[in-house]
């Protein structure tokens, strides 16, 4: 770490700890920048503008075959990044917190499973989690490594193709599509696979946000760590503790959508400030990665 950003780390660790430890039964809202240390990239810039292309739209994908060709021969490139990563620092720390009774439960906005992977228990996947896929038609459910294992061996010529990879999954890559073949679901026949997740336009499903929100209801107070909360389907938790008269601070670098509702807000490294603060309350505690 250079010597321009020890002073606002170390800050960032003490303030940050304070606010922790002054506030029992926290309740945590994530986004992709506590999983950026963890080799997937985020979505927006220091702005909260977009790094790149638009993500894949929810109406697109179920109209378009096309898209939907797409879609799945730049994830058959692009999910090694999300299957190959592990925990980080951040996830780490928030699970000793949960573990040592800090952190009452944990809202992500990621579909990584990473939270999970690092020992959280009480885990609400906003958008759901990206290892298994979804029959649109019929409801069937299966693992997204079986389905790829299939478009693998249906589209032989697609093996050993490397791209830069973008969020959850996806891939920069850009080519002819129309000759990768997509299978339908065997079960109905002629259902769509789909990964098992809140695309951009569809809705997080209601029972999902009646559980989030009571968690942040149940909590003293709410942390939002690693997210611009540019989405509404995150910024509504914040808005609903700042309703509540809750404290909320915010771990996060850049803007956000919600600065103005924030008691607190730091800017620095997310996984280094949780670890260091985690160590702090917990005495060094850490969940296995």
């Amino acid at each position: 770490m250079n010597d321009t950003r020890q002073p606002a780390v170390t800050e960032a660790v003490e303030r940050l700890g304070e606010f922790v430890a002054g506030h029992s039964r926290l309740a945590v809202l994530t986004g992709a920048g506590v999983s950026t240390e963890s080799g997937i990239p985020d979505y927006r810039d220091a702005s909260g503008a977009w790094k790149c292309a638009p993500p894949m739209q929810h109406r697109q994908f179920m109209t378009s075959h096309a898209a939907r060709q797409r879609y799945w021969a730049r994830a058959l490139v692009g999910f090694r990044a999300l299957h190959q990563a592990r925990p980080g620092d951040a996830h780490r720390a928030l699970a000793a917190l949960e573990r040592a009774g800090v952190v009452h439960g944990v809202i992500t906005q990621n579909v990584d499973g990473l939270h999970q992977k690092a020992g959280s228990r009480r885990v609400i996947d906003l958008h759901g989690r990206a290892e298994q896929v979804r029959c649109m038609g019929c409801g069937a459910l299966r693992m997204r490594h079986d389905l790829h294992a299939e478009l693998a061996e249906r589209n032989p010529e697609w093996q050993g193709v490397q791209a830069e990879a973008r969020p959850d999954g996806d891939a920069s890559l850009e080519t002819d599509f129309s000759s990768f073949e997509v299978p339908g679901c065997r079960r109905c026949g002629q259902g769509i696979w789909k990964p098992d997740v809140v695309f951009f336009g569809d809705s997080v499903p209601r029972e999902r946000v009646l559980r989030a929100q009571a968690m942040v209801d149940e909590a003293e107070a709410l942390l939002v760590v690693g997210s611009s909360l540019m989405v509404y389907s995150g910024y509504r938790f914040a808005r609903r503790a700042s309703a509540a008269g809750k404290p909320t601070a915010c771990l996060n670098l850049g803007r956000t959508r919600a600065d103005a509702l924030y008691a607190l807000k730091l800017e620095a490294p997310v996984g280094v400030v949780l670890a260091a603060v985690a160590a702090n309350l917990t005495g060094g505690d850490r969940a296995a990665g």
